[in-house]
């Protein structure tokens, strides 16, 4: 129950898109092609699952370390770079027109704020094991939501209806803020 709370949690309360703005960038790219915002979730799911299960343990050992939160973004980063490492590894050796298919995300994927925001908020709010992985689980099918919709936004808002000034970045940026404003009414915020 813990893992589809988190997971839920961090699909739409707290998604990484429209509520934090981590990996915005990346997404705005991906969002272009279909094919492009599949590849950039399962990448993002793959490592944002086994990291939050890596970071679950890191804290059990470390946790009680007085000055472990200044030690915490260094070993996100070194766990991080650890399964990124192994897994090219792994891909490369065995599955080399996988790896082919697949070096345009990777580094992208990885190297993302999204994975290390999804790390520092599983730290806040995470609790059990179940519940650290299905917040990074969540974060991936978050990042999916966000990335379908501004695909299917990305051709309507690029026609030529919309300002030449507006088109391109400007519009999705205004979309994304509108879209982030709309979903952060739901949450129950009052101004």
């Amino acid at each position: 129950m813990s893992f589809f709370t988190a997971a839920l949690l961090a699909i739409f309360l707290q998604n990484a898109i429209f509520e934090r703005a981590l990996g915005i960038n990346i997404l705005l790219y991906a969002s272009r092609q279909k094919s492009n915002v599949i590849g950039f979730t399962l990448g993002l799911c793959y490592i944002t699952t086994l990291s939050s299960a890596a970071i679950w343990g890191l804290e059990r050992l470390f946790g009680d370390y007085e000055h472990y939160f200044m030690l915490a973004p260094v070993l996100y980063v070194f766990i991080i770079g650890i399964i990124y490492i192994a897994s090219l590894i792994v891909i490369w050796k065995f599955f080399i027109r996988l790896f082919k298919r697949i070096k345009k995300f990777v580094h992208l994927t990885v190297f993302n704020c999204a994975v290390l925001g999804a790390l520092f908020l599983n730290h806040q709010i995470g609790e059990s094991f179940f519940s650290y992985v299905g917040y990074g689980f969540g974060t991936a099918l978050g990042f999916f939501v966000a990335g379908y919709l501004l695909y299917i936004a990305h051709e309507r808002l690029n026609s030529e209806l919309v300002p030449a000034a507006f088109r391109g970045m400007p519009i999705m940026i205004i979309y994304v803020g509108i879209l982030s404003m709309a979903l952060y009414a739901f949450t129950g915020y009052v101004v």
